[in-house]
């Protein structure tokens, strides 16, 4: 176990640079935000660290990155190769045999490695684990050659079968590694040691794919810190809401895909959990995107499996989450049918909305806000900008709006904001009303630097009980990769059958996993409480394609593991029951994968630090009245500065709240509350 020090989360955003400073012996913390340095991100990242002093005093670093989601998305991953067994070099093309446009016989796919990119060599493991063929290595050393000679940066190596008998796909490794050039080389037993050959072939492959972009990345910010003379621990937020080491970050960069994000639920579900709201939707605006994760009796959601975009599917456990391109520097436009529309193209942090003074001529959803004036364009957020130029903004909405659609610069700068709110509405609804579960249960927990703009209307529009601001909404994703667990997820296939099972064997398993888990929890050398295993069995009857996922109640006690036969079968069907109401009597039951997670539990961040202390006062809060566009006319409006309204504060819309690192906006016919964690409760008026 590390001592306690000062830790610094730093989530890294398309316009801005969110940091939250933690010293863990005194309890303290402090906050910063800057502009993003787009391109450069070192920049922005070395400044927002000196606002707190010296960097070569912090103890810890934990960051936040959207640097694999982007490269995903936009297709900026480095030229890679694959060897696969002779007869699957099409697998990543093939699929699932689905297509972009399910009822359409139209649309194209390119998987990220070139079919001239993917060679294959003689090898065969059979599915028992049997090798039939021994692999070649003068042949695999041979084709890595070629792909090296055709420009290849990185390569991965799946072998059918590989999850069954690593050996031939770890001997090819093992030649590849003598001849290729740089690190940037995987095999599919280490990234993905799981049946179904897409799956792992995507999964290795895009992780291949980033171990260049993501690996480039960090080394410039370890170079920058290092310049500062820093000698502590620099972490990365995973997917799945835990934390990892930078050099794991390298090794399986995949698994920093929705990290930025992912750091933010983690943060929303302590805050709302704490507040006494277990049941909530998270949405984080920032610059670029708008990001939804539903929270559960005070659980994130984990996914198996997820989809960054048509065919490009990454198997590692994953916070869900929604993201749609409706973030503060989203584009608005007319397009060719007259309808409005606002993104998925963003100004980001350059050139920036118009009002920023850029160069950007097109207007987005921060410039309507500006013209509203729902943000004061005298004192933008982040602290670093100038004064915002609002009739700039009104010219950018009048031609690109208001023109096309015969709308006044209010009318339309209202047009877009409200566009902009049916399309986070209906974000919401697809991770809530689509799966089952009643919104008027669930609180929304905007943060970002936009999110709480749109509280009101998404109370409305989606018919939530409820919103909760948490009382730093701009720095929460950086205050999750503060308070994040250490954790690290692995799985391995089995292929068991419930009936005669050998139970010695899957204890053995099951130790052997949990001993390889934890010991990656401890390298991280953070200051945990206590290092927790979870073991859960993908399952299902014989007969059946896709499995459930059954939790194992068991623990380690001196190194041995209590389980029966009869235990593994009553976990599978309670999980079983709870998904399909009903079991099937009489038919076999198989095991399909292990599932091991280590989480290294953080000391627990007491929340009630960031209430307001004693010198709060809501005389002393109020800054005046300003006249604010609401539903076609303009309000006479309370400003507040947020961070000096007391517990217990009420406030009437229209009001709205400021603060450094983002402005809430309490509409007409809605009120807010501060509780005792200095969270803002935003509820209809009676």
């Amino acid at each position: 176990m590390s001592k306690l020090g000062t830790i610094v989360g730093v989530d890294v955003g398309g316009t801005f640079t969110d940091l939250f400073y933690f010293d863990e012996a005194k309890r303290t913390f402090r906050t910063n935000k800057v502009p993003s340095n787009r391109g450069d991100e070192a920049v922005g990242f070395l400044e927002g660290l000196q606002g707190f002093g010296k960097i070569s005093d912090l103890s810890s670093i934990v960051h936040g990155t959207t640097v694999g989601t982007n490269a995903l998305l936009e297709r900026k991953g480095a030229r890679i190769g694959l060897i696969t067994t002779t007869g699957f070099r099409d697998v990543l093309e093939m699929r699932r045999r689905d297509r972009r446009n399910t009822w359409g016989l139209w649309g194209d796919f390119i998987p990220v490695v070139e079919r001239d990119m993917r060679a294959e060599v003689d090898e065969r493991v059979l599915s028992d684990g049997t090798v039939r063929v021994s692999v070649d290595v003068a042949q695999v050393t041979a084709r890595a050659q070629e792909l090296l000679a055709k420009g290849a940066q990185a390569l991965a190596i799946v072998f059918i079968n590989a999850f069954a008998n690593p050996d031939n796909e770890r001997r090819a490794l093992d030649a590849v590694q003598a001849i290729w050039p740089n690190d940037n080389v995987a095999c599919s037993s280490q990234i993905l040691p799981e049946i179904r050959e897409f799956e792992r072939t995507s999964t290795t492959a895009l992780n291949a794919y980033l171990q260049p972009v993501v690996g480039s990345y960090l080394q410039k910010l370890q170079n920058a810190l290092a310049g500062e003379a820093f000698d502590g621990r620099f972490h990365i937020v995973q997917s799945n809401g835990g934390v990892m080491s930078t050099a794991a970050a390298r090794r399986f960069p995949i698994r920093t895909a929705l990290s930025g994000p992912a750091a933010g639920v983690i943060a929303a579900a302590e805050i709302a959990k704490a507040a006494g709201f277990p049941n909530v939707i998270t949405g984080d605006l920032g610059g670029t995107s708008f990001d939804v994760s539903l929270v559960v009796d005070g659980a994130t959601s984990l996914a198996a499996q997820t989809t960054i975009d048509f065919g490009l599917v990454v198997r590692t456990p994953m916070i869900e989450i929604t993201t749609i391109g409706a973030g503060g520097g989203s584009i608005a436009h007319v397009d060719a049918g007259g309808l409005l529309q606002v993104g998925p193209e963003s100004a980001g942090s350059r050139p920036g909305p118009v009002c920023y003074g850029g160069g950007n001529e097109r207007p987005t959803l921060t410039d309507a806000n500006v013209v509203l004036g729902r943000i004061n364009a005298d004192r933008p957020i982040g602290g670093k900008l100038k004064a915002l130029d609002v009739e700039a903004a009104k010219r950018a909405i009048a031609k690109h709006v208001g023109e096309p659609l015969g709308l006044g610069v209010m009318e339309a700068a209202e047009a877009i904001v409200r566009i902009a709110d049916s399309k986070m509405a209906g974000a919401i609804r697809l991770m809530s009303i689509e799966r089952g579960h009643d919104p008027a249960r669930f609180a929304a927990v905007p943060f970002g630097g936009g999110g709480a703009l749109h509280v009101s209307a998404l109370i409305k529009d989606v018919g939530l009980k409820a919103a909760l601001v948490p009382r730093y909404p701009g720095v929460t994703s950086a205050l999750g990769c503060v308070i994040a667990d250490i954790r690290h997820d692995q799985v391995q296939t089995l292929n068991m059958f419930v009936d005669g099972l050998d139970i010695a064997a899957l204890t053995r398993w099951m130790l052997a996993e949990a001993e390889h888990a934890q010991a990656v929890v401890k390298d991280a050398r953070l200051a945990v409480e206590r290092i927790d295993i979870m073991f859960e069995l993908d399952m299902h009857y014989v007969g059946q394609t896709h499995t459930i996922r059954a939790t194992l109640p068991v623990e380690i006690k001196d190194g041995m593991i209590a389980l029966t036969a009869d235990d593994v079968r009553a976990a599978f069907e309670t999980a079983y029951q709870k998904s399909f109401s009903r079991l099937l009597p009489g038919v076999p039951i198989k095991i399909v994968n292990l599932r091991t997670a280590a989480i290294g539990v953080r000391p627990r961040f007491d929340l009630s630090a960031l209430a307001p202390d004693a010198s709060a006062d809501l005389a002393k809060a109020r800054l005046g009245m300003r006249e604010v566009w609401f539903d076609g006319e303009w309000w006479s409006t309370a400003i507040h500065a947020r961070l000096d309204l007391p517990v217990g504060s009420e406030i009437a819309g229209p009001a709205i709240l400021e603060q450094p690192d983002a402005t809430t906006v309490i509409a007409p016919g809605f009120k807010a509350r501060v509780d005792s964690f200095g969270n803002v409760i935003v509820e209809r008026h009676s």
